[in-house]
């Protein structure tokens, strides 16, 4: 007898079950995010016909126009702070975010002067004129040519899986039913069915070779040229488009571009076989080019320790299949290397061992844009770049006939001390900027950026005759000049004479001599080593990083120095002491007329009163501790900070009795006047406000109360002091605060290295 065995209950938990189909629908969500990104389907030359006279700019264009748009496609357009003014640089702004920093694994920075350099060649692309070129971006080792190009390559693939970015290439879907039919093929086809795509429609079964144009023929090029125009004359409905199309150099390979020998024979044999045009082009699909650097498809990067191969690329399989099904011999599936790049991207990085060779083998194509395989020609259009260091020209510069093929496109070390920063807080996190004084992280850019620069400049010293003028603002060398006018900024500090004769021809000539600058100096990977060493030495302090702290750095450091043109640093710290000065002189001054009326008022009102007494003032209301320091705070703006208390006394004693004998008994009780309209009043107020604009700090700076009052601004003891003190202080750290950027803490320690370093009296 057989028992039998009890089945085990299985217990489900209802939870688990949900958690699995959470995960199931991410799964499915991923999916459809996939499918709407990485769209493989093939279009019918019909289909595809249709898109070109509804889009016709999206869909004609080559791997120069494409990149164009490409680059539009992440950079909005650049921004001139000047407009079209007299002061305009015709040297925009550009925002490189969405282009070489959101979503790369290694973020790169463009300054201002890179930035338009490549938005300019790229303007060329879409004219069509630079096409027989190759363009090697040069720059001295760890100014980032590497991860641009690579950022670079990366934003193409992007691009590539947005609607915006198709780029359609010829397939050929030959059906095997119409041009064979024999049992015994269809047998050999099943044998070599991963060959073969196969797809059903209304129950009936089609079977098809797919056959993909290694070259990345534009499906348009599919059209026999002869007929070419008469065709899409017919076929586009937007006049100024065909304008365009017609005429303009960038659409040149339209009207005269071929395709390539592979699809020329199946076209020629499908045509004889067929019969019809009509039939062939019913053969004819289009989808998009899968730009993919992994595999080498649309896009092929060569390091210079890989292979050179120049062996042809033969599929035998396929040509089997081909010659069977064609009963011919006539189409030869022969490709080079070259041609999975066409209408891509053909880059070497680093002109060095075997990409010297590779460049040399380019000559030819580049120049004449065909290529010879076996005995068949292939019409090579791709957008050779590449990465060169200064020192390895030599491998090419001598050759003549390279000379007018080669682009170089400079890519030097950063000169702008913005980006520099940018850097910085790309590598080490937001966090760094709340640990610094405002400026200071700025000027350790400056640092870095001076020693890249050039200590001369012969547009500068012929734009600019008397820079005496400017001590407070320049270094010997014109450095901090340079470095604004690099981020396309004209300083205000600049005369209105100079600014005017700030001419275009200055500013092209100062641009192009940019060209020589930032090819020495802190490389990028010196300079976040050095920013690395300075951080970590005065990150941990319980105080901001200062002007102080910087200085030091540097200074203790004679390799460091040898780096940095004399004197910059001296410069560079009285330029800011300067600009806190003035930030603390506007922050500290006040600008209410009713404030100072109440100032007045109250003043007034108290000397008639000895000091130590404490008043209710009869013009406004205000309790009023009469004190030696509340009569000095206020005299100190007419006197001076380091006036003596015998001068304030006397000073206090003559508006006393010009108060009583004149303002009191007259103005007020005899003509019946407001106060607010006595002599008195009225020239104390003009003088109040001239002074206070013109010596915001002077009652403050030599003032020990004040100092000790600031020290103590966060603590217990700060309610003690003078409200006149009090609220000037607060008045003070709160304007820092939201006009400047300061933190309370910065606000505090600024004020403080301002009356430290008596910068009032510097200045």
């Amino acid at each position: 007898m057989v028992t039998k065995k009890k089945k085990k209950k299985i217990t489900v938990d209802l939870s688990e079950l949900e958690t699995r189909g959470k995960k199931l629908e991410a799964l499915i969500n991923l999916s459809n995010s996939m499918l709407d990104t990485e769209k493989r389907d093939y279009v019918h030359f019909n289909d595809f016909l249709h898109m070109a006279s509804e889009e016709p700019a999206l869909i004609f264009r080559d791997i120069f126009q494409y990149f164009h748009d490409m680059m539009h496609f992440y950079v909005p357009e650049g921004i001139d702070e000047y407009g079209d003014s007299e002061h305009s640089f015709s040297f925009s702004h550009y925002d490189f975010t969405k282009m070489f920093v959101k979503g790369c694994d290694d973020p790169f920075f463009a300054d201002r002067l890179f930035a338009n350099r490549l938005m300019n060649l790229i303007e060329e692309f879409k004219k069509g004129i630079q096409n027989n070129h190759i363009y090697l971006f040069e720059g001295p080792p760890g100014s980032g040519k590497s991860t641009f190009l690579n950022n670079l390559l990366q934003k193409i693939e992007d691009y590539n899986r947005t609607r915006e970015g198709i780029f359609y290439k010829t397939i050929w879907r030959l059906e095997i039913k119409k041009l064979e039919g024999h049992p015994i093929f269809e047998q050999k086809i099943e044998e070599e069915r991963e060959n073969i795509s196969s797809s059903k429609k209304d129950g009936e079964s089609k079977k098809y070779i797919d056959i993909a144009c290694p070259s990345n023929d534009h499906p348009i090029l599919q059209i026999p040229k002869d007929y070419r125009r008469d065709f899409l004359e017919e076929l586009i409905p937007d006049k100024a488009f065909k304008k365009k199309l017609f005429n303009s150099k960038e659409y040149q390979w339209v009207m005269k571009g071929k395709p390539c020998s592979i699809c020329t024979s199946i076209y020629n044999i499908l045509l004889d076989k067929l019969g019809e045009p009509l039939e062939v082009f019913n053969m004819l699909q289009a989808r998009n080019i899968s730009f993919d650097r992994q595999f080498g498809r649309g896009i092929s990067i060569f390091n210079p320790g890989d292979e050179h191969y120049i062996e042809p690329i033969k599929d035998t399989t396929l040509q089997n299949l081909l010659n069977n099904l064609l009963k011919s011999d006539e189409v030869h599936y022969v490709y080079s290397h070259l041609a999975n790049t066409n209408n891509g991207v053909f880059a070497l990085m680093d002109i060095k061992e075997n990409n010297i060779k590779r460049l040399v083998d380019l000559h030819g194509i580049i120049s004449d844009g065909v290529h010879k395989v076996e005995m068949a020609e292939e019409h090579i259009k791709s957008m050779f770049v590449g990465l060169v260091n200064p020192e390895d020209k030599i491998h090419y510069e001598n050759v003549k006939s390279f000379q007018d093929r080669i682009i170089h496109i400079n890519i030097p070390y950063v000169l702008d001390y913005e980006t520099e920063v940018s850097i910085y807080v790309s590598k080490f996190g937001e966090e760094i900027k709340k640990k610094f004084l405002p400026r200071v992280l700025e000027n350790f850019g400056k640092i870095i950026i001076a020693s890249r620069m050039e200590p001369e400049s012969s547009v500068i010293s012929y734009w600019i005759k008397d820079f005496d003028v400017y001590s407070k603002y320049l270094d010997d060398d014109r450095l901090l000049l340079k470095m604004e006018l690099y981020k396309g900024i004209i300083p205000p500090w600049l005369s209105e004479e100079d600014v005017k004769n700030f001419t275009l021809e200055v500013r092209k000539d100062l641009i192009e001599e940019s060209e020589r600058e930032g090819k020495k100096g802190f490389s990028g990977r010196q300079s976040i080593t050095l920013f690395n060493m300075f951080y970590a030495k005065y990150a941990e302090s319980d105080k901001l990083i200062t002007m102080d702290m910087l200085q030091d750095f540097f200074e203790e450091n004679e390799k460091l120095n040898e780096l940095i043109p004399n004197g910059f640093i001296d410069s560079l710290v009285d330029m800011y002491d300067y600009n806190v000065l003035q930030e603390l002189k506007e922050s500290i001054y006040y600008y209410s007329e009713k404030q100072i009326s109440r100032d007045i008022l109250n003043y007034l009102f108290a000397i008639n009163f000895e000091s130590g007494a404490t008043e209710k003032s009869v013009y406004t209301d205000d309790i009023i501790e009469i004190t030696e320091d509340y009569f000095k705070n206020f005299e100190a703006l007419f006197l001076g900070a380091l006036s003596t208390l015998t001068e304030r006394k006397e000073f206090r004693k003559d508006i006393h009795n010009e108060y009583v004998t004149f303002t009191l008994s007259y103005e007020i009780k005899l003509l019946k006047k407001d106060i607010k309209e006595t002599k008195l009043y009225c020239s104390l107020f003009e003088k109040y406000t001239r002074n206070l604009k013109e010596n915001a700090m002077t009652s403050y700076s030599q003032n020990d109360n004040f100092r000790r009052a600031l020290i103590d601004c966060n603590n217990q003891g700060f309610h003690s002091y003078d409200n006149l003190v009090k609220n000037t202080i607060s008045r003070m750290i709160n304007n820092l605060k939201k006009k400047f950027g300061y933190s309370t803490e910065g606000a505090k320690q600024m004020a403080l290295y301002v009356i430290d370093k008596k910068l009032d009296k510097k200045y």
